[in-house]
């Protein structure tokens, strides 16, 4: 795929696992695990098919030759072996052509499997290219749009019963009053796949879908694959950390404003600056709402 940005800009991008959620539609969370010299291990979370799926990979970052390879250590059914390489051929002042080649084995070498691999390695590296080339093309743009906060609330008692409190969302709409619906899925332990329908201020609702990566008793990540109109991207952690009887509980967010609907949503006089302002008015009023629930009950 030929991409209009430098081919180191493209290269960084991909180095730096930690930021795939923001610019790859399947990635849900990533996390570094090591990194010695050029080699690295990583654990991803992504989507495969409307399944959440997770393993961890060893690369080899190349930046002299623009280049990274992969290989999964641990893969998950039907995927018995996978490795590939990210190539970035440098083509000066026109930019860059991104290169992403895979190779794959199937359990069993089943052709049911076989064709299930094929067809979301088709899938997620099509999403994952245009992801990368939109990233790059757009990079100062997409700062103007983006907004990283936190907000944090100290709690009195344990982290366990916080993390408790956050990962059983299924009971959400029964202790949050922004919560009209839930529906929850949990296929795997700790990957959740959450349905929900919020209230806003002015009575009207929204309905979202997130995939949740729950590592107890320390954090869930998430990220929205069906968004309010106003965002085309939003993830979030919920981070628990103990302090003696006490818990410092922090929602922290990541959202992309979607300038082609600030006027329809906020008025025609609405521009970027008052699309962040909303935003984070209402997310760090629905986090903060959510985390003082999540503490004992007043006697």
């Amino acid at each position: 795929m030929l991409v209009t940005a430098p081919a180191r800009a493209v290269y960084d991008l991909l180095a730096d696992v930690t930021g795939w959620p923001e610019i790859f539609h399947p990635t849900v969370y990533a996390q570094q695990l090591q990194m010695t010299g050029g080699r690295e291990r990583i654990r991803l979370w992504a989507m495969a098919n409307g399944q959440v799926k997770t393993w961890v990979s060893g690369r080899t970052l190349t930046p002299e030759a623009l280049r990274i390879d992969f290989r999964q250590e641990v893969s998950q059914h039907p995927v018995e072996s996978m490795g590939g390489s990210w190539v970035i051929e440098d083509l000066g002042e026109q930019g860059c052509r991104i290169v992403l080649l895979h190779d794959f084995t199937a359990v069993g070498n089943d052709p049911e499997n076989v064709a299930w691999i094929g067809g979301v390695i088709e899938r997620n590296s099509s999403s994952e290219l245009l992801g990368l080339k939109t990233a790059a093309e757009a990079m100062t743009e997409a700062e103007q749009l983006t907004i990283r906060f936190e907000d944090s609330i100290v709690i009195d008692g344990s982290a366990a019963d916080v993390y408790d409190f956050l990962n059983e969302a299924k009971l959400w709409s029964e202790r949050l009053p922004h919560v009209a619906t839930v529906d929850l899925r949990e296929d795997s332990p700790g990957l959740q796949v959450l349905r929900m329908e919020t209230r806003t201020k002015d009575g009207s609702t929204h309905t979202t879908e997130s995939v949740r990566v729950c590592l107890p008793h320390e954090k869930i990540v998430y990220k929205q694959l069906e968004l309010p109109a106003l965002m085309s991207l939003h993830t979030g952690h919920w981070l628990l950390q103990q302090d003696g009887e006490q818990v410092r509980a922090t929602s922290r967010h990541t959202v992309t404003v979607k300038e082609s609907k600030i006027t329809t949503i906020l008025g025609p006089e609405a521009g970027i600056e008052e699309a962040r302002n909303y935003l984070r008015t209402a997310l760090s009023g629905n986090s903060l709402a959510t985390l003082g629930h999540a503490g004992p009950d007043p006697e």
